[in-house]
């Protein structure tokens, strides 16, 4: 699989339908899921309408992580291999990654304030997100300050590669500190503590945020390959 997509060109002809097929899944999902998400399924006993901010804040928390995790996988194939894609899949998911982490904390913060009290608090998780957060930020600020872009794929996959030991902090956070947020909800050994009438409509909206993220990924991922032909035309023509 990584030899096949190593080939720009086969890259191109995947993701010229790959791409539009993920963008309709994705719009699909969100039209189902969003009115059912924010209008059809039901408030919580204890929360509420604002409960409502779960169909937000989890997938956005899930991806941001996973995101994260594929840069960190992405930047050790370049390192060791030299995958001609895996710095432009990388730095074409950094933002996506840094987008998604962003809603998380805002929309963890929307959700903390009429729950638990309070806007911010410097517990395990949402500081090891903010974490997450500023690594997804440096990231992207050191592929813009460094000129060649080989020495920039090399340092960038450095930090990425140092950035994953945040993750399982974020996971075990919950079980390692005291903090304000609750253990698994969704994925446990004796199934979801989620009503069904709540975890279908999440399932949906988690579903829809990765066919988002896929979609642009691809796209990040097509436009960086056309600016490098471009560049390389470019630099042809002064020749």
């Amino acid at each position: 699989m990584l030899s096949t997509f190593a080939n720009p060109a086969r890259f191109m002809g995947f993701s010229a339908w790959a791409a539009p097929v993920c963008a309709l899944i994705a719009a699909a999902l969100l039209a189902v899921g969003l009115p059912w998400a924010l209008v059809f399924s039901p408030p919580d006993y204890q929360q509420g309408e604002t409960v409502r901010i779960i169909y937000v804040h989890v997938p956005a928390a899930w991806w941001s992580m996973a995101i994260y995790g594929l840069i960190g996988a992405a930047s050790f194939v370049s390192l060791v291999w030299r995958h001609a894609l895996a710095d432009v899949a990388a730095r074409a998911a950094a933002p996506i990654g840094a987008t998604f982490a962003g809603a998380t904390l805002i929309s963890g913060s929307l959700w903390g304030a009429p729950t638990w009290g309070t806007w911010w608090e410097w517990d395990g998780r949402m500081t090891s997100v903010l974490v997450m957060f500023v690594i997804y930020l440096g990231y992207i600020a050191l592929w813009s300050a460094v000129e060649d872009e080989e020495k920039a794929g090399r340092l960038a996959a450095i930090l990425a590669l140092a950035g994953l030991i945040n993750l399982p902090i974020i996971h075990f956070s919950v079980e390692w500190w005291s903090t304000l947020h609750q253990g698994a909800s969704i994925i446990r050994a004796d199934g979801p503590s989620v009503h069904g009438s709540m975890l279908a409509p999440l399932l949906t909206m988690i579903a829809a945020f990765f066919f988002l993220f896929v979609t642009l990924l691809l796209a990040n991922m097509r436009a960086a390959i056309y600016r490098r032909r471009v560049e390389a035309a470019r630099l042809r023509g002064a020749a």
